[in-house]
């Protein structure tokens, strides 16, 4: 619309990362103001301080695991709403000055999760080759490019080839091809995106102490009510030893009669839960639909059942 501003997005920089491939996807970005940070903490705050709108940071990686310093952040400081998701496959480039032969790779820049990922490609293709830690695989490929670094080629994303004027010499040189990052895109609360019958739900759920029992009184409310969860983490709050949360993302929407019984249920045992979205599953593959439609039929017999009680309370059965 004339006269209004693009939306601003904050990611996790620099420019040529996986997390500005992964915010490119969503449409509305691309016609938005792409703002690069240094770090999945000065991202979110930027959201928090009303400099940016939204902000895309990682949160998990089918070969590295979960990105602590999102789960983290989410579960502290002013309240924050996931509303969407983004799965990027996880896919490298080695990439030199124009004009550099592979014969000539004789020190190789990158982040080391990446050079993890890439271990067995390394060790067949350049077997001679030093291997230089960078603080990002976009911060690597930024060295190669101004000659600063002193390195010979980078291993990053393919985007990063495309910032920096790089040549490609190979492409998908990961060892697993299945890898996958998961991003979230994050905003201030609000109300969540409407029920699309494919849907998760992210929460932090606290704990008054560690006790007999504990992740099996969470569990219980979610269990007895048939909500399954797709992740679950035990987080140090940082108070003292033994004082936990969890980090859980659960098949369904708030506004699903089990799931937002499970919270409420789970509000009565916890002192805390921190609500953070309700949002689209990505992953809208065979086996998500068929969840989706076993959570459906879950979620009809659950609402059957509260009505049942109800007529019981009404004096109508």
């Amino acid at each position: 619309m004339p006269g209004v501003p693009p939306a601003r997005y904050a990611y996790l920089g620099p420019e040529g990362t996986f997390a500005e491939a992964a915010v490119r996807t969503i449409p509305a970005a691309s016609r938005g103001d792409l703002q690069p940070h240094t770090s999945v903490t000065t991202a979110l705050e930027a959201v928090r301080r009303g400099e940016a709108d939204h902000a895309l940071v990682p949160i998990e990686n089918s070969v590295e695991g979960s990105v602590s310093a999102t789960l983290d952040e989410l579960a502290v400081g002013d309240p924050l709403m996931v509303t969407r998701e983004v799965l990027l496959p996880v896919s490298f480039a080695l990439m030199v000055r124009p004009g550099t032969g592979l014969h000539a790779v004789r020190r190789v820049a990158t982040h080391p999760h990446a050079a993890a990922q890439c271990r067995r490609w390394l060790a067949t293709v350049l077997p001679d080759a030093v291997v230089v830690p960078s603080l990002s695989t976009a911060a690597a490929a930024a060295g190669l490019a101004d000659g600063s670094a002193g390195h010979d080629a980078a291993i990053a994303a393919p985007i990063a080839a495309e910032h920096y004027r790089l040549e490609v010499l190979a492409r998908d040189v990961e060892d697993n091809p299945d890898a996958v990052t998961r991003f979230v895109l994050v905003s201030r609360p609000g109300e969540p995106p409407l029920p699309t019958g494919h849907d998760k739900t992210s929460f932090v759920a606290f704990i008054s102490d560690d006790h007999p029992g504990a992740l099996l009184e969470v569990l219980t409310e979610l269990a007895v009510r048939g909500v399954n969860l797709t992740r679950i983490e035990s987080r140090p709050t940082g108070q003292q030893l033994g004082r936990y949360c969890f980090s859980i993302d659960c098949e369904g929407h708030v506004d699903d009669a089990r799931v937002g019984e499970a919270l409420s249920g789970l509000r009565r045992v916890c002192p805390d839960v921190r609500f953070l979205g309700s949002y689209p599953r990505a992953d809208l593959g065979e086996a998500a639909e068929v969840s989706a439609r076993d959570a459906a039929a879950k979620d009809a017999i659950y609402r059957d059942a509260a009505a049942w009680l109800g007529r019981i309370r009404n004096g109508k059965v």
